[in-house]
């Protein structure tokens, strides 16, 4: 059992006093009237997903989405290091993305940091020390990160994934092992909505 320590770790993005949290289940993706939204984890998400990428029924959301201006810093919430890195290209993929890997007690966890800014990737090396806090990436544009208005989509994973990448919705009917592999983000995020 990973004795997580909610609420003690260090934001990922510093959240104005007033965001929004979406509600994507009805069918409803125009833009937030906030500078700052929520999308949520464990979210159905009909119609979404309309690139090939998703042609095989996918639209289970099970990370967390952050929407933010271009450029707005993502920070790592605890101390560890740099996993994976890359860029995935497909439309509707995460575009750049940084995977890192942290010790939980004695539990390793990987958290994705999806649809960041070409210069997030810069410079980066497996292995790469990270420290609570530091800034390790800024969310992208449409053009670099996926096609997507900007935000990153931050999600954990209790296994190594094979390369920078993990399926960030799944298939309804794989809801029940996709929550056991890739917890509620808020576990590190805290009570954002």
């Amino acid at each position: 059992m990973i004795k997580w320590q909610t609420g003690q770790y260090h934001p990922v993005v510093h959240l104005p006093e007033d965001y929004e949290i979406r509600d994507f289940t009805t069918g409803n993706y125009g833009p937030s009237e906030y500078e700052f939204d929520i999308g949520r984890y464990d979210e159905l998400r009909p119609g979404m997903y309309a690139t090939d990428l998703f042609s095989d029924g996918r639209y289970l959301h099970i990370g967390i989405d952050i929407g933010a201006p271009v450029g707005t810093p993502c920070m790592a919430f605890d101390d560890g290091e740099i996993s994976h890195f890359g860029y995935n290209p497909a439309d509707g993929d995460y575009g750049n993305v940084i995977i890192t890997k942290h010790l939980i007690g004695e539990h390793t966890i990987w958290a994705l940091y999806g649809h960041l800014s070409v210069d997030s990737i810069k410079g980066k090396q497996v292995g790469q020390n990270i420290t609570r806090g530091e800034v390790i990436g800024w969310m992208g544009d449409k053009h670099e990160n996926g096609g997507w208005e900007p935000h990153v989509h931050f999600q954990l994973s209790l296994e190594e994934p094979e390369t920078h990448d993990m399926p960030g919705v799944v298939k309804p009917e794989d809801r029940d092992w996709a929550l056991l592999k890739y917890p509620d983000p808020r576990l590190v995020l805290g009570p954002i909505y």
